[in-house]
């Protein structure tokens, strides 16, 4: 593999694509602006840009070449200015390969190659090379032995685990993804409403009082439940045949219906491994296991931690830890709490804002106040519960924080991989004699990623600071 190779023609197709979708806006700026009185311009202006865009993405293909040449991966690309890149075995750190429907479409596959210095985007990417030649690729830069390979060997037992169909429905049902399309839902809003007549919102709001209150009503929950519903695919369209297995000193993970991911996660890398409870799959048992990966693109998994398991009932996490990462197998049911004194505080923070809203609904519009009520009723009840779920273990050369903001969090760290210990604590908590613990480790992207407990008891404070600077663990 030492003479230089391009990448799969298709490349062209995946670049321009590309280069569409990020001139979106430049289109609908021409058609909006030109429609009316110039549309022959308009239709001029956007077939020169398109062919614009087409030249680039063969340039940008015929001038992208790729080559093992002994311990090193060797890129040279660039249209005008070029550029070589050379990436030595020993600093990759993983290498992934992902299939959209194009790539299907072709048989082609994209290679993420990351080491530890990799920020936001994969250090070196093959936009679209055969499966075959992926596979190849990943086996002589990392000697990545093939999952289906070793399971062939009726020697080598691979640890193996598989999301049912049925869990991963109710992994959808209960993703809580309905707040994050409505999030994004408003952002497109805002970006579209400049081109929204003034009149609309008068001739909408008269349009709406029309209906009546049952009828918006009704509306209302039906966009909720087509939201859930949303929200259900997605989950399943990105975790449809999740496997994770562990093989020599790698997790692999593959998943996805329309975009395939072939993900590999060195062991060395992983800072600290945790379980997520929202408030929705907490009562039902369920939990969602995350890791947190030492750089690294932020693209790998939700909430800038990578998915290790999607759905998993509470009680089977630990026989999942010890088939796959027995190092963070710890025990949960010796988690210490906070002390009585401490829940003050939790309430305060949660009750004021509420009460700063119900005031204000109270003197502007005062027949909706029942809803800073509700909420207020509602920050209590997360109060309480971010005080009883908060507390910590310490158990060797392992500690587990747990705590809550929304979902209830459970992060596992092994003594080698905290990178600070930080002890805080204000007038009101020097009298109480409580204290705010952090520790930091390392994430995505070389970002430093940290952890609180608030208002622990002093002694417990300055227990963990004690097991932190006795760095013999």
């Amino acid at each position: 593999m030492s003479e230089p190779k391009r990448l799969h023609p298709a490349t062209m197709i995946f670049n321009l694509v590309m280069a569409l979708r990020s001139t979106i806006f430049i289109f609908v700026l021409i058609f909006v602006t030109l429609y009316d009185t110039h549309l022959f311009y308009a239709i001029l202006a956007a077939v020169l840009l398109v062919g614009f865009l087409f030249l680039g993405s063969f340039l940008s293909w015929s001038r992208f070449t790729y080559r093992i040449e002994g311990e090193e991966l060797r890129l040279e690309y660039g249209i005008l200015v070029r550029k070589k890149r050379y990436i030595s075995k020993n600093r990759i750190q993983s290498i992934d390969l992902t299939q959209n429907v194009l790539h299907r479409i072709f048989k082609l596959a994209k290679v993420e190659i990351e080491t530890a210095g990799t920020g936001a985007e994969a250090e070196a990417s093959l936009i679209a090379v055969t499966l075959e030649e992926g596979e190849a690729l990943r086996a002589e830069l990392k000697s990545i032995v093939k999952v289906e390979e070793l399971a062939d060997d009726t020697e080598t037992i691979i640890p193996s685990q598989s999301i049912s169909k049925k869990r991963l429905l109710v992994a959808g049902a209960t993703s809580g993804r309905i707040g994050v399309l409505l999030a994004l839902g408003g952002a497109a809003f805002s970006e579209l409403e400049r081109f929204i007549p003034a009149n609309f919102y008068d001739q909408a709001y008269n349009w709406a009082i029309g209906l009546g209150l049952i009828i918006l009503a009704l509306m209302v929950v039906g966009i909720i439940l087509f939201l859930w519903l949303v929200g259900i695919a997605g989950t399943i369209i990105k975790y449809w045949n999740f496997t994770i297995s562990k093989v020599e000193e790698d997790i692999v993970i593959t998943c996805g219906l329309l975009e395939k991911k072939h993900i590999t996660i060195p062991l060395k890398r992983i800072q600290a491994i945790g379980h997520v409870e929202n408030l929705i799959r907490q009562p039902l048992g369920f939990t969602t296991v995350i890791a947190e990966i030492a750089g690294g693109s932020n693209d790998k998994g939700e909430q800038f931690s990578t998915v290790l398991f999607p759905m998993i009932k509470i009680e089977e996490v630990d026989a999942f830890l010890e088939e796959f990462l027995p190092e963070y197998l710890t025990n949960r049911q010796e988690i210490k709490p906070l002390p009585k004194r401490s829940l003050k505080y939790y309430l305060f923070r949660m009750i004021v804002p509420a009460l700063v809203l119900l005031a204000a609904v109270f003197f502007i519009l005062p027949q909706f106040v029942w809803i800073p009520i509700v909420i207020l009723a509602a920050s209590v009840v997360l109060g309480i519960l971010q005080y009883k779920d908060s507390g910590y273990v310490i158990e060797g050369n392992r500690i587990t924080l747990r705590y809550r903001v929304f979902s209830k969090v459970t992060m596992i760290m092994n003594h080698k991989r905290i990178q600070a210990f930080n002890k805080k604590q204000h007038i009101l908590h020097r009298k109480e004699r409580l204290a705010t613990t952090q520790l930091s480790i390392v994430g995505k992207m070389g970002m430093g990623k940290h952890y609180h407990v608030k208002e622990l008891d002093e002694k417990a404070v300055d227990e963990m600071s004690d097991w932190y600077s006795c760095r013999e663990g």
